[in-house]
């Protein structure tokens, strides 16, 4: 399903442009988004919480550098070159809307979303679990990038997923 959405993509960005050969060179754009809003994806999403031993040097802070919500929008943590900062999903079932403004370590190389929880007993409720999500709005990969490359060397993590997209979105690649 996924490979023929991306065909679908790729036909219609060729269609729209002028010449679109394998060999052309593909002016650099402005990466900010990416997949199709709408489409149900099943993830495996876990929890997570303030005061974990891994968190608590961060406070109850996003790594965009706002505090972590839990209302009607409900702060998530991903894998950056996966999900982007600022992509927005539902889990089915559920009134919310979760928001992409946190990462973390764990979940580098994975597609899994790790959901924040005010408490440890509500993130221990939550556990680990599959849902289906539906992205209601894709982040941008350029705010990811501005906020990443100036915490490049500081966690191995963050050089992983900076390296991810510009590997992903490379028009050379």
């Amino acid at each position: 399903m996924m490979i023929t959405l991306r065909l679908i993509l790729l036909v219609v960005l060729c269609a729209g442009s002028v010449a679109c050969q394998s060999t052309s060179k593909v002016p650099a754009r402005k990466i900010t988004s990416v997949g199709l809003s709408g489409s149900l994806h099943n993830v495996r999403t876990t929890a997570y919480t303030q005061s974990e031993s891994d968190h608590i040097i961060y406070g109850a802070k996003s790594a965009v550098g706002t505090t972590l919500k839990f209302g009607a929008v409900r702060s998530a943590a991903a894998d950056w070159s996966v999900y982007p900062v600022g992509t927005e999903f539902k889990i089915e079932g559920e009134p919310y809307v979760y928001q992409v403004d946190d990462y973390g370590s764990a979940l580098v190389g994975t597609k899994t979303i790790d959901l924040y929880r005010p408490s440890k007993a509500s993130m221990n409720n939550w556990g680990a679990r599959n849902v289906n999500i539906q992205v209601t709005k894709w982040g941008s990969y350029d705010e990811s990038l501005a906020i990443m490359k100036p915490r490049l060397g500081k966690k191995p993590h963050i050089q992983e997923m900076v390296t991810a997209i510009e590997k992903r979105h490379d028009p050379e690649s």
